[in-house]
């Protein structure tokens, strides 16, 4: 019995983990762990955010019948951890904030199911969209400020400074800061995927150099890590569909970020999201198109003298 508790719970933990992984893609533990450290390091209320989404939403995910592999996946936990660090982000009261954390966090969970079966028809990935509309409902009435980029003609920052700040982009894409947070985030993709881990960082870079040279953002933003990480996400997302899709895609969310910025729109993840699924709607026309052509090609090549 004793063993059987012990199990138990240790499987809890590796959901909640895998869970908190998911924000950056990676179905695994000690991505989590890494993640987990970061915040603790960077803000320890974050790490409290993160774990209250992530619990309200797998418990909510239960509740709901969800299938338990894709709950043990972390699949249903990921979007709750970041309503939860959207409320802790944007919320200055902790009371107010945990409220609406695991309020926000219940609701990614039961938004899912709908939203997976829009989205599946559409052959397009959830992502982070259930806790970017469930954000966006509570956001004009209960946030501060949301931080966002700025823009503002300066030079190029230097190495260090340049290294400083593609790690925090990897950090914001939990809602952290710093540039070590951000090494943990990188140790933990690793972890699961090198290869991942290096498109996280390619995303980052070539995401905060067009933002600093082509659009005039501010290097201050960019110390705050908040120009890379929306490109480190697409990276991410993108990594298995070739080189230039990718790096389209990376641009895409460059472009998408900065009119949000210009229009003072509160997007957090929103250009990844929809960076990505532009990029897979290209390629299912794509792909479309040539299952279309080849017979053609084929009956041509059947007749032909």
């Amino acid at each position: 019995m004793h063993a059987a508790a012990t199990e138990a719970r240790s499987a809890a933990l590796r959901t909640l983990l895998r869970s908190l992984g998911q924000i950056v893609l990676q179905p695994n533990a000690f991505t989590g762990a890494c993640l987990l450290a970061g915040w603790l390091l960077a803000d320890p209320r974050l790490a409290c955010a993160a774990l209250m989404g992530a619990v309200a939403a797998n418990v909510s995910a239960v509740l709901a019948g969800y299938r338990e592999d894709e709950t043990r996946a972390g699949l249903h936990g990921f979007n709750g951890a970041l309503a939860g660090l959207a409320a802790f982000s944007f919320i200055a009261d902790n009371a107010t904030a945990a409220a609406v954390a695991i309020l926000a966090g219940t609701a990614t969970a039961w938004l899912l199911e709908p939203w997976s079966r829009w989205s599946g028809a559409h052959r397009l990935g959830v992502f982070s969209s259930p806790c970017l509309i469930v954000t966006w409902l509570w956001l004009p009435m209960l946030a501060r400020t949301a931080p966002s980029a700025s823009f503002a003609v300066e030079p190029m920052p230097g190495l260090a400074r340049w290294c400083g700040g593609v790690l925090a982009g990897l950090a914001q894409t939990g809602f952290g800061a710093g540039a070590l947070p951000g090494l943990l985030v990188l140790i933990g993709i690793a972890a699961a995927s090198r290869k991942h881990a290096a498109w996280a960082l390619i995303g980052a870079c070539v995401a905060s150099a067009a933002q600093l040279l082509l659009t005039g953002a501010a290097s201050r933003s960019f110390d705050a890590g908040l120009l890379g990480f929306n490109g480190a996400l697409t990276a991410l997302a993108l990594a298995e569909g070739g080189i230039l899709s990718t790096l389209a895609g990376v641009l895409l969310s460059v472009m998408l970020q900065t009119a949000a910025v210009y229009v003072g729109w509160p997007v957090m993840t929103a250009p990844f999201v929809l960076a990505t699924w532009s990029m897979q709607i290209i390629r299912q026309r794509f792909e479309h198109a040539s299952s279309e052509a080849a017979p053609a090609q084929r009956e041509r090549s059947r007749i032909a003298p």
